[in-house]
């Protein structure tokens, strides 16, 4: 093996393998290149396929279990409101720039979620979007925040939030990618590195941001609107900014496009804490008079067998005695229970009746080992085209937006996986099978000569690693 062999992993949030490989791809030159003359596949993201735990468990290959972080947002204990918000320091295992660390190799990570506040690597970091705004504390070592903001003032922006204001949100996106390249280019060149990766995040806000315009088959999609080409051409743009990097890359360089998970077009929410009020699972002492938060609500937690947490997939909780403060459900009764209310959720159906494609998890059975506060149930709600809402007061089970704010699209599990390098020139189209999301953390190890630990969830591509350690 190659000891020198460096790797630049590039981090795609929320890009599906339908959109980049049949549909934009023969507009995309430099993605086109590295299909060509390289490998690609897609990426079979993890369980929930949700950007925070998916860059850690792709960077760890541990589960959402074994990593204790099932979203963005976590129960604190066996509270009934009480949350915290994942960050670096929620993230216990080795990444892949650890492992790498002890091998004397160094890294240059920038914009991973979740990497605020930011932690002592072995090379440089600038934190994610989680980073609050107008921060000093985004960068290691520290005084890193102080050149890049000599290099690009006080304008790097961590990430660009969702308005209405779509031409508004644009100008924003723009910017921010425009920023985020200039502080990679003078990092690629500047830093000593034998590992790369930064994560555009901008690809998933746009998603959400604008699918319904793009997407022919999404259920609000309006005929030739002025956005329609909205998707494609931030695409062409960010192939522009790729072909940047693959000039600036030598004959050693192994360059990785990834995504977290895969995007499509969202039907509507389901509201999970209306359906549990109307089964007799979630009782409250009064129904809101507007639309209002769970934590919120007066609810009868005495009489409450189980409620719900919205977003892309609904998080179910049971009230177990001895478990939550107020529990009433019997720990000899918790597996009746629990395997009712999964045969109940399984068969709700759409606003016209429709059957949907529910799939109902149970943790323990998902993951094996389940840290932190795991949910009882987890749920895709037509296979995650409806979302999940959490909040009470529509007096309504289906939801034609989004209940936290402007959304067109929902994630999905199909994401994307290209791998690169100068001397790998087929000249021809090398699809492979599916990977996972597991996979990556073993095969990046393996293409710069280091052994995966035993413990991994994934195991290293084998045609990759042939096809690395034979150019």
């Amino acid at each position: 093996m190659n000891a020198k062999k460096k790797v630049i992993v590039i981090g795609l949030d929320g890009v599906p393998s339908n959109l980049l490989f049949q549909e934009l791809c023969n507009s995309l030159p430099n993605i086109r290149r590295m299909m060509d003359n390289g490998l690609y596949a897609t990426l079979t993201s993890c369980d929930p396929p949700i950007t925070i735990p998916a860059w850690m468990v792709m960077m760890t290959s541990k589960t959402p279990g074994e990593l204790g972080v099932y979203g963005w947002r976590q129960r604190t204990g066996y509270s009934y409101n009480e949350a915290w918000i994942a960050n670096s320091l929620s993230i216990k295992e080795p990444k892949v720039w650890d492992l790498l660390a002890k091998e004397d190799k160094r890294a240059c990570l920038i914009g991973i979620p979740p990497s605020y506040p930011p932690t002592s690597v072995k090379g440089n970091l600038i934190s994610c979007n989680l980073t609050p705004k107008n921060s000093k504390n985004f960068a290691y070592p520290p005084e890193l925040a102080n050149e890049i903001e000599g290099l690009v003032g006080d304008g790097y922006m961590f990430d660009v939030r969702r308005t209405d204001d779509r031409d508004e949100f644009l100008k924003k996106l723009y910017e921010m990618t425009e920023t985020r390249f200039k502080v990679i280019k003078y990092l690629i060149s500047k830093e000593q590195w034998d590992y790369f990766m930064f994560v555009e995040i901008g690809f998933d806000r746009l998603h959400h941001m604008f699918w319904k315009y793009h997407d022919k088959l999404h259920p609000k999609y309006p005929p030739n609107n002025k956005y329609e080409q909205v998707i494609p051409d931030y695409y062409r743009y960010f192939d522009g900014k790729i072909g940047e990097i693959l000039s600036q890359a030598d004959d050693d360089t192994y360059i990785i496009l990834v995504s977290d998970h895969g995007t499509g077009g969202m039907k509507g929410a389901f509201c999970v804490n209306e359906w549990l009020i109307n089964e007799g699972y979630l009782v409250l002492r009064k129904y809101p008079s507007d639309v209002t938060e769970l934590d919120r609500c007066d609810i009868d937690w005495d009489k409450t067998t189980a409620w719900g947490w919205g977003g892309y997939y609904a998080r179910i909780f049971l009230n177990l005695k001895g478990r939550e403060s107020n529990g009433i459900v019997a720990p000899d009764e918790y597996d009746k229970v629990r395997d009712e209310l999964k045969s109940r959720i399984l068969n709700i159906t759409g606003p016209n009746r429709e059957k949907l494609d529910n799939i109902v998890f149970h943790p323990e059975q998902l993951y094996g080992e389940c840290n932190g506060s795991k949910p009882d149930l987890l749920v895709y709600f037509d296979n995650l085209f409806w979302r999940s809402a959490g909040t009470i007061g529509h007096k309504a089970l289906y939801l034609s937006e989004n209940d936290t704010g402007p959304d067109d699209s929902v994630h999905l599990k199909e994401g994307i996986f290209v791998i690169y390098n100068k001397r790998g020139k087929n000249g021809r189209s090398s699809r492979l099978d599916t990977l996972s999301i597991y996979d990556i953390a073993p095969t990046v190890l393996d293409i710069m000569g280091i052994q995966p630990p035993y413990d991994f969830s994934g195991k290293i591509s084998k045609e990759v690693s042939h096809w690395a350690h034979n150019l």
